[in-house]
């Protein structure tokens, strides 16, 4: 009895709470109480036994009581390294799902419907590795119960999958069905190639047909890796499903289609960005990742340095003006203007966004997706954004020359605006813009600045091996005797044998004053320009790429993939 009475006066607050707020009555907390005493369950399980409030109802208050996050699990996928540290039946004795276990962190991911049980995570501690964190999220008991079957009932690694396939007959038809499915092999198939993809940091899947087999590549750090080779005879029913979870058109597969995602992956949001291309052996499909987790860092993680950090928050200090990003696809142009944008963003400026498509949703950040369909482009959603009373614009890009006039028109109306431009540098930019018509007259005094950028490879720091840099490699370098020590890539099992783990910017900033902007106004050639900005302190790609080479961050080869160094020579 005395038991029974601990757990009641544990249980207290989340029924004072739920009384509080209106959801039941001291009447309907008092009868949960006397049933506490005989069954010795949770106050919270047994309001939802009695009907007194629904099992989302309760969650939400948890919720709100202990400050955990919740979470749906409808449409989550989950890690099976994470299942097989956590037995069926530990699961269901305490009302738990693994959702993920990083080794590296040695972090454990759960869902649970009682975080206060502490016998529960003390019996998860006993099970896991020495010293490993446990995170815990809110989810319903019902809908941990149901997942607990799904998933402990079926193989869930990539081979166990294939083998099953290999041996086993599979209904086709069934995978277009909205009904659950999940017993179905090729949907835990594109689940687990989904999963594994997200945990190798993966920016994108493919999926490439070819006339025998299907191939699968990863592009992790900016570099693709092929990852399986399937028979041929698979990829059919795979089309298919990741065709209905994008909600595309299953019988078109004569046209491009694009389609989106959204899923919990090992217990955090991922979208998935899908593209359906047409090719002579099939449809050719390429998921897109965007992980929150991931996609947005602050200021201060962008990897600049102390000075380069002060010129772009100089920059974007500027009450208007318009400042542009350029570099390649897949530079981390985008990472870059959300960092920013989550920098100056609060309640007292209106941020407004034009993209094609949103990537990451932010709040307090009104964020619009071009569409075609409802002839929304570039120019006229800025032409509407203008009349919404913006402070900050965002425009995803500048690709013509209407857009380009719209956007330095809001610059003059006094807005700050971002955007992106493909070009090779920042100088660069200015003779692009002057291509597609905007005149120096209007291009001098109304851009703020230029960042120009690409995404490096980092040195795997357990394998890199260190060397004394050898002549060429001086000449690069431009550095006098001694020669510096400098790294190279190896490969060990913690970079997968790559000889680099992650990626970090490499950048250009050019702040545009009043001297520079007088040699735009007067056509002054790009080379002059160039010379007058270093003069004042501008800092190449190339420098700042070999700064990291001499900080051993990267290698001398990985920042000459991306950046042109014959020059120094």
């Amino acid at each position: 009895m005395s038991e029974a009475n601990t757990s009641a006066r544990r249980d207290q607050p989340i029924g004072q709470t739920l009384i509080n707020q209106g959801v039941i009555s001291d009447d309907q907390l008092r009868i949960a109480l006397l049933e506490q005493m005989k069954l010795n369950q949770p106050v919270g399980r047994l309001l939802v036994t009695l009907g007194f409030v629904s099992e989302a109802t309760l969650r939400d208050a948890l919720s709100s009581y202990l400050g955990k996050r919740t979470i749906t699990l409808a449409q989550v996928i989950i890690d099976p390294a994470a299942l097989r540290l956590v037995p069926c039946e530990v699961a269901k004795r305490y009302h738990l799902l693994p959702l993920e276990y990083v080794a590296a962190d040695h972090k454990l991911t759960i869902a649970i419907s009682d975080p206060s049980n502490i016998v529960a995570i003390d019996r998860l501690r006993a099970l896991m590795p020495h010293q490993t964190a446990i995170e815990t999220l809110l989810a319903g008991e019902s809908e941990i119960a149901c997942a607990i079957d799904h998933y402990y009932g079926h193989d869930l690694s990539i081979d166990g999958i294939l083998h099953e396939i290999e041996t086993g007959e599979i209904d086709h038809r069934s995978l277009a069905a909205t009904s659950d499915q999940y017993n179905q092999p090729v949907v835990r198939l594109v689940d687990a190639l989904l999963t594994d993809a997200v945990k190798h940091a993966a920016s994108d899947i493919h999926f490439e047909p070819e006339a025998g087999f299907l191939r699968i590549r990863y592009r992790i750090d900016g570099i693709l890796r092929q990852i399986r080779s399937l028979h041929k005879s698979y990829w059919p029913a795979m089309a298919v499903r990741i065709k209905v979870m994008s909600g595309m058109n299953i019988a078109e597969t004569r046209a491009p289609q694009d389609g989106r995602i959204y899923l919990n992956v090992s217990g955090h949001p991922v979208d998935f960005r899908v593209a359906a291309q047409p090719t002579l052996h099939g449809e050719n499909l390429v998921l897109r990742i965007l992980d929150r987790q991931r996609g947005i860092v602050s200021l201060d993680r962008l990897g600049l340095d102390e000075g380069q950090l002060d010129l772009l928050k100089r920059m974007i200090s500027r009450p208007e003006g318009i400042i542009l990003v350029t570099g390649p696809t897949g530079s981390g142009k985008t990472t870059t203007l959300y960092s920013i944008l989550q920098h100056i963003s609060e309640e007292g400026i209106n941020v407004m966004t034009l993209e094609d498509p949103v990537e990451y949703p932010m709040a307090m950040i009104r964020q619009t997706s071009v569409a075609e369909s409802a002839k929304l482009d570039f120019a006229n959603g800025i032409r509407s954004m203008m009349r919404q009373d913006p402070d900050v614009i965002l425009v995803g890009e500048i690709r013509d020359t209407d857009t380009a006039k719209m956007a330095f028109r809001a610059a003059m109306t006094g807005h700050q605006v971002y955007s992106t431009l493909h070009t090779n540098s920042a100088i660069g930019v200015l003779p692009r813009l002057l291509d597609i018509g905007i005149l120096p007259e209007i291009m001098a005094g109304n851009i703020i600045g230029i960042i120009a950028q690409r995404l490096v490879r980092r040195l795997c720091p357990h394998c890199r091996i260190p060397h004394r840099a050898e002549p060429d490699e001086c000449r690069l370098l431009c550095s006098e005797p001694p020669a510096p020590i400098i790294y190279r890539a190896t490969g060990c099992e913690s970079c997968e044998f790559m000889g680099y783990r992650g990626r970090i910017a490499i950048v250009e900033l050019l702040r545009m004053d009043s001297d520079i902007d007088e040699l735009v106004a007067t056509h002054t050639t790009a080379g002059e320009i160039r010379k007058a900005a270093i003069a004042k302190g501008f800092r190449p790609l190339a420098e700042d790429g070999l700064r990291r080479v001499l900080d051993g961050t990267t290698s001398l080869e990985e920042v000459a993939r991306v950046i042109d160094l014959s020059e120094r020579r």
